[in-house]
């Protein structure tokens, strides 16, 4: 398995390096990866913010121009999962676990510490609101969607490997089968082995401090890996029937139980004022994405610092997990068109988390705003991994619905595992579509031994240095894969058009030869 490949021997030697350094050296590494992070948000905070501008940019002109008719594979392919199922699995690969954990979190943090202005006001929450959109809206899906569709486009349409290299060989050539391309191939195996491990880090949190709240068991360290070893065991089980029967199915229950927790809230709920909610925050989103994309504040510290440690944050995450979610989505899309795969990437999934938030975070707002409810103001702000849970306690079957959300997040958490070593393992193995079951397990135990580094590290805020440094990188490589790709796409349309001409060219002495005749 290891013989004669580069890209397994050296990825899975920087990630075992980074847990070994992590378990014997907690303290220091993460003083190492604190200084990287400040250096990385003083002089590279705009550097993010732009990415991401650009990111958003080039999907959405893609999908309005004329490549938007391409398919992704041959023009008599056609997708091989329904629209259903293949926004199940994205979804839920993409950010299902995030939503879960920020729900009521996020909301609620934006109303006690706002961008700008006056906490705990009206206004904090309508700004808080509109920022919770901006974070979980078309950006991380354009991020998401520019390595997705890439992939897809050089896999299917062009017929080369499965790995991110295969996006470079416009500029690379056939070097993209040499050390250029097994670099590449390299870094994005790592930065996906440690992105995906930051979420099972969050994961765990949220599932112990629930367990806590419900049942008493002490949200301790122990009690922590125990929940990853499960999860670990689950996944990898699942990873090994394949994308046709575990993350389908999972999915799907997914879906269902992340919709059926949004009704049950809207209906038992303010069910008025999250309508109001949810119209008012898309609307401010929609009037101010372009000064909320590039918005930094180089005359107020306070400010900055609040962008940082969550926009920039966020763009970085997203990047952590771009090279994961994008091959993911990849690998499900063939036999759509550009312009489905774009549409459907940033706009139903981004609806669905503004309902989401508008539901969970709305209703919170609702009950301390309006209701003045400042013991559950109080608990989030004092425990934010229960900030969902204590949130539940005031809803009628409050047991049943805590429940529920731990089986959901452990649902979130499985797939997302279940995707990763999939992924992972095509990476590792030349872009092998269907990775062996050994190597599936391997990354499975690499990236949850990483999860417990995080959690041996500090917890939300390692997860938060960690993703930011890796990140930094490949922030790079994903404009790299916007000039790679629009140079190919300019290949094929030259390529078309000459093709055309010269059927004219054809015709027309075909026409002639008969005129004579």
């Amino acid at each position: 398995m290891f013989r004669q490949n580069p890209v397994l021997q050296y990825s899975v030697a920087l990630s075992m390096l980074f847990i070994l350094f992590g378990f014997f050296f907690t303290d220091t590494l993460y003083k190492v990866a604190s200084s990287l992070l400040d250096f990385a948000l003083t002089y590279f905070g705009w550097f993010y913010l732009l990415t991401g501008t650009i990111l958003v940019g080039f999907m959405v002109l893609i999908a309005v121009s004329k490549y938007g008719k391409l398919r992704l594979g041959k023009e008599t392919d056609q997708p091989a999962y329904s629209t259903i199922s293949w926004i199940a699995m994205l979804f839920s690969t993409g950010m299902g676990v995030g939503l879960v954990f920020w729900g009521v979190a996020e909301p609620v943090t934006f109303y006690n510490t706002p961008p700008y202005g006056d906490p705990l006001t009206a206004e904090a929450a309508d700004v808080g609101m509109k920022h919770v959109f901006f974070h979980w809206g078309i950006h991380p899906w354009a991020i998401y969607g520019v390595i997705g569709l890439a992939l897809a486009y050089f896999q299917f349409r062009k017929g080369l490997p499965s790995l991110i290299s295969s996006i470079f060989y416009p500029v690379l050539k056939d070097k993209i089968y040499g050390p250029a391309g097994k670099t590449i191939d390299i870094l994005a195996t790592f930065v996906t082995a440690i992105g995906v491990a930051s979420t099972f880090g969050l994961s765990t949190l949220q599932i112990s401090a629930g367990l806590n709240t419900l049942y008493g068991i002490p949200d301790s360290l122990t009690t922590q890996i125990m929940i990853i070893i499960i999860a670990t065991a689950v996944f990898i089980t699942s990873a090994c029937t394949g994308i046709n029967r575990g993350i389908k199915y999972l999915s799907n229950l997914n879906i269902a139980l992340f919709l059926g927790m949004i009704i049950f809230i809207f209906c038992v709920g303010p069910a008025n004022k999250i309508l109001n909610i949810l119209f008012t925050a898309m609307g401010g989103y929609a009037n101010d994405i372009v000064s909320m994309s590039l918005r930094l504040a180089p005359f107020s510290s306070e400010d900055n610092a609040w962008i940082t440690s969550w926009t920039v944050f966020y763009w970085a995450w997203w990047t952590t997990w771009a090279p994961f979610v994008g091959s993911f989505i990849a690998r499900i899309s063939k036999g759509r068109t550009i312009r489905q795969f774009v549409l459907g990437i940033l706009c139903i999934p981004s609806l669905v988390s503004f309902i989401w938030f508008s539901v969970m975070g709305g209703s919170a707002l609702h009950m301390i705003h309006d209701l003045g409810n400042s013991a559950l103001l109080e608990s989030i702000n004092t425990n934010i991994e229960a900030a969902l849970f204590q949130f539940f306690g005031y809803f009628p079957f409050s047991p049943v619905i805590s429940v529920l959300a731990i089986f959901l997040m452990l649902i979130f958490f499985v797939t997302s595992g279940d995707s990763a070593t999939v992924v992972l393992g095509m990476y590792s193995r030349k872009g092998d579509l269907n990775p062996p079951v050994l190597l599936k397990g391997l990354w499975g135990l690499i990236i949850s031994m990483a999860a417990v580094v995080f959690l041996l590290s500090g917890g939300l805020e390692a997860v938060k240095t960690f993703s930011i440094v890796v990140a930094s990188p490949f922030t790079v490589i994903m404009l790299a894969v916007i000039y790679s790709f629009m140079r190919e796409l300019n290949n094929e349309t030259f390529d078309a058009l000459h093709q055309t001409s010269a059927s004219e060219q054809i015709d027309d002495e075909s026409v002639k030869v008969r005129k004579s005749v």
